[in-house]
């Protein structure tokens, strides 16, 4: 599993900031469960994406219809918002978000902390296979054409990793916090790189 860094802003190293990470990528690159995975294995406070959506949004995409920058805007500045009340609170968060266009990791990044992105990357007919196998999202696979289509690949000037998913949601978690610098894998995740700790759900932490 091939895993790219891409290059990390010094200014936001402070052990001090709260860290963010948003896991993001088309629909079916396994966002929700590779999210959970970083959350439980870091300590920190999960958040899934797609229940920032208003109803409106939801429809739409049920209908087969992709969405727009207006229906997306609000949606990103909801989740931004989420996190900057977890960062007030001095909490580290992730957090699911297709996030496909630069402009709209930008709005992301507008909450205090440190923003740092996940990118799940994976074959379209692997991505397509699983939309289909899947029962309880409403996004159907008619749609991922319009994703990739929307898709700006996370670039090397972004703070992030990008993780392909062609090996099971453990093995591309582990990857990530590899990756990220944050741990040696699942289950040994370290606080400075020195020891593993425990670390409670919720409880803030800095990275």
């Amino acid at each position: 599993m091939a895993v790219t860094p891409t290059p990390t802003p010094a200014t936001s190293s402070s052990p001090d900031v709260p860290t963010h990470l948003v896991v993001m990528g088309v629909s079916g690159t396994g966002k929700t469960t590779v999210g959970r995975l970083l959350a439980d294995a870091l300590g920190w406070t999960f958040a899934e994406g797609d229940d920032f959506h208003p109803a409106a949004n939801v429809a739409r995409m049920q209908a087969g219809v992709p969405l727009d920058d207006a229906a997306r805007l609000p949606w990103l500045g909801a989740i931004r918002d989420w996190t900057a009340g977890r960062d007030a609170a001095g909490v580290s968060t992730v957090v699911t978000c297709s996030a496909l266009r630069v402009a709209y990791r930008d709005v992301l990044r507008e909450a205090p902390g440190r923003t740092r992105f996940v990118h799940l990357v994976g074959d379209a007919a692997l991505v397509g296979t699983r939309m289909t196998l899947r029962t309880d999202h409403f996004m159907p696979p008619s749609l991922l054409p319009s994703q990739l289509a929307t898709l700006e690949p996370l670039g090397p000037e972004e703070d992030g990793v990008v993780v392909p998913v062609d090996g099971p949601p453990a093995q591309v978690a582990d990857a990530a916090l590899r990756a990220l610098g944050l741990g040696t894998g699942l289950g040994r995740v370290t606080a400075d790189g020195a020891a593993p700790v425990p670390a409670p759900r919720d409880r803030p932490r800095a990275h």
